[in-house]
């Protein structure tokens, strides 16, 4: 195997209970301080770059409380798909800030729904990362103003809450439209996490563009155009 996701979509089942309500044995793989797991599965948003509903379904569904796979540890990795679409959401960011570990949101929150009641939740939650997507140009009008609001609300930037943004490139947007998404993180102070959609056919601009965001670089080369001149290289 060469260690990509493998699936069949025609194949794909909803794990069996007995093995999505075990919790996981940690010691496996010599892990002590930090929990791993999912509370929610499922997405309605079906965009095309994403096989998220074609193996978990249209939908974000709870499948777990925390204290099916967090006994105390200091850290929690949530790898939810999109645990803000789930009705019982509130209810899980409760659990979680109750837990007094540091959360790490590592596949995302869904900017568009983050409203003032999530986000009191949120902000108690003790975060050591958080990351939002804007990979969706045809998202901007609604994305833009939430991002920009979740920094005003909360002073959360790349340092203090470890904001992140991800954002898809040579999917369907141009290289301006690129480089529009990236200056947006770096005028809110949030770090960009581009990502190239098909590496295997991609112009070779789209790596520069990952390396230039490297937070080595980004935060003192200002512009793409500096780093192309071989600025911060």
């Amino acid at each position: 195997m060469d260690g990509k996701e493998q699936y069949d979509s025609a194949k794909d089942r909803p794990l069996p209970l007995e093995i999505e309500h075990t919790y996981p044995d940690y010691s496996l793989y010599g892990i002590e301080d930090t929990a791993y797991g999912f509370l929610t599965r499922g997405c309605p948003r079906k965009c095309g770059f994403c096989h998220v509903t074609s193996k978990e379904g249209a939908r974000s569904y709870k499948v777990a409380d925390l204290s099916e796979f967090w006994r105390g540890q200091k850290k929690i990795v949530l790898c939810d798909p999109n645990i803000l679409a789930c009705p019982e959401h509130i209810d899980l960011l409760g659990q979680l800030a109750e837990s007094g570990a540091k959360v790490n949101f590592n596949q995302g929150l869904d900017i568009r729904l983050v409203t003032d009641r999530n986000l009191e939740l949120l902000k108690q939650i003790h975060l050591d990362g958080i990351h939002f997507a804007f990979d969706r140009w045809q998202d901007k009008d609604i994305i833009e103003p939430k991002l920009r609001a979740f920094a005003e609300q909360t002073g959360y930037h790349r340092n203090k809450g470890k904001v992140a943004v991800y954002i898809l490139m040579n999917y369907d947007t141009t290289i301006e439209q690129d480089l529009y998404r990236i200056q947006l993180c770096r005028e809110l102070n949030f770090s960009p996490y581009p990502m190239i959609y098909d590496k295997e056919h991609c112009d070779p601009v789209y790596r520069k563009i990952q390396r230039w965001c490297s937070n080595f670089i980004f935060w003192s080369v200002p512009t793409f155009e500096e780093y192309q001149k071989g600025k911060g290289k």
